[in-house]
C-alpha cells in the first residue's frame, strides 16, 4: 500500500463509518525504545486511528515541558532518525494499515540528509510528516521532495491563521490538516467546543481535506466534543504525561506503564466514538 493512501483511506473508512478518528501522540524511544515499540505496536488494538510518532529533538520550542521531557528520555536513551524510522519499518511488519506520521522539526532531518530521510521514509511506511517549525514558504526543503515520495505533508493551523493567511497554508497541504486549537505550546490548556466548531467551520471554507483537532485534549469527554465537529481528535501530551508518570526512581518504565497507555488510548477511542452522537455546540 503507498503511503499517502493509508492516510486517504483511513479517513475515508472513518466518514463511511460516521465517525471520527483518533490520532494519538508518544515520542519515539520515551521512555526506552523497547518499552516504546511496545506500546506502538498495540496501539491500533486500543483504538488509535491514526499514529503520531515524534521524533526527538533537543529544542523542541513549540512544545511544552511533558514533551521536550519525554524528547529528553528518548535522546538520553539512544533514540535518533535512524532509530526512528527503524521503529516504523518493525511496526509495518505486523500492520500495513494504520497510517504513521512522524512529527518534529526540521533540524534533525537537515542533519541526516533530506533526500535520504524521504527515500528512507517511503520506503519504511511512513505516511506523513508534521514539521512544526517549517513554514509553506520553506516548501521546497522538504514538503515537495516529500510528496513527490506519496509521503502527505500536514500543515499546522491555529486560531492566529487569518482568512488572508490560510490559502498560502493550505495551498500544498495533503493527508489533513492539523488544527491546533490554542495559541502557546503543547499540553498547557484547552479550547472552548464552541470556538472549535467555529474554527472547523471555517477551515472547511478552504480545503477539502479532513480536519484534526490537537492541543489540550485530556479526556473523553473533550475527545468527543472534538470529535462532534471534527474529523479527528489528536491527543499527546495527556499521554506523554502517562508515560512520565509510570517511571520508578531511576526514571525506568514501571511494569504498569504500558497498560496505563494503552487503557487512556481505550477511553479517548470510546470518547471519540461516542462524539458523533453529541450535539454540536450552541
Amino acid at each position: 500500500m503507498t503511503a499517502h493512501k493509508r492516510i486517504e483511506r483511513r479517513f475515508t473508512a472513518l466518514q463511511a463509518a460516521g465517525r471520527a478518528g483518533l490520532v494519538t501522540f508518544l515520542t519515539a524511544g520515551d521512555p526506552d525504545p523497547a518499552t516504546s515499540a511496545g506500546i506502538l505496536e498495540q496501539l491500533p488494538d486500543a483504538g488509535a486511528d491514526l499514529i503520531e510518532l515524534g521524533m526527538p529533538f533537543s529544542d523542541p520550542m513549540a512544545d511544552g515541558p511533558a514533551i521536550q521531557l519525554a524528547s529528553q528520555r528518548a535522546l538520553a536513551a539512544g533514540m535518533n532518525v535512524q532509530k526512528t524510522l527503524d521503529m516504523v519499518a518493525d511496526f509495518r511488519k505486523s500492520d500495513d494499515d494504520t497510517p504513521i506520521i512522524l512529527m518534529g522539526y526540521f533540524n534533525p532531518v537537515y542533519a541526516f540528509g533530506v533526500d535520504r530521510f524521504v527515500k528512507t521514509a517511503a520506503k519504511v511506511g511512513v505516511d506523513g510528516l508534521i514539521i512544526v517549525d517549517l513554514p509553506p514558504e520553506e516548501e521546497a526543503d522538504l514538503c515537495l521532495p516529500a510528496q513527490a515520495a506519496g509521503i502527505d505533508f500536514i500543515f499546522l493551523t491555529a486560531p492566529t491563521t487569518d482568512e488572508a493567511r490560510l490559502p498560502r497554508v493550505l495551498a500544498n497541504a495533503s493527508g489533513f490538516v492539523y488544527y491546533v486549537s490554542i495559541t502557546g505550546i503543547t499540553g498547557t490548556a484547552s479550547a472552548a467546543a464552541s470556538a472549535i466548531e467555529d474554527a472547523v467551520s471555517r477551515l472547511r471554507r478552504f480545503t477539502p481535506l479532513p480536519i484534526a483537532v490537537g492541543f489540550g485534549i485530556t479526556t473523553p469527554e473533550q475527545a468527543a466534543d472534538v470529535a462532534a465537529v471534527a474529523d479527528a481528535a489528536v491527543v499527546g501530551s495527556a499521554l506523554v504525561n502517562l508515560v512520565a508518570g509510570n517511571l520508578d526512581a531511576d526514571g525506568k518504565a514501571k511494569s504498569v506503564l504500558k497498560d496505563a497507555v494503552l487503557t487512556k488510548v481505550r477511553e479517548l477511542a470510546q470518547g471519540v466514538a461516542a462524539g458523533r452522537s453529541k450535539e454540536p455546540a450552541q
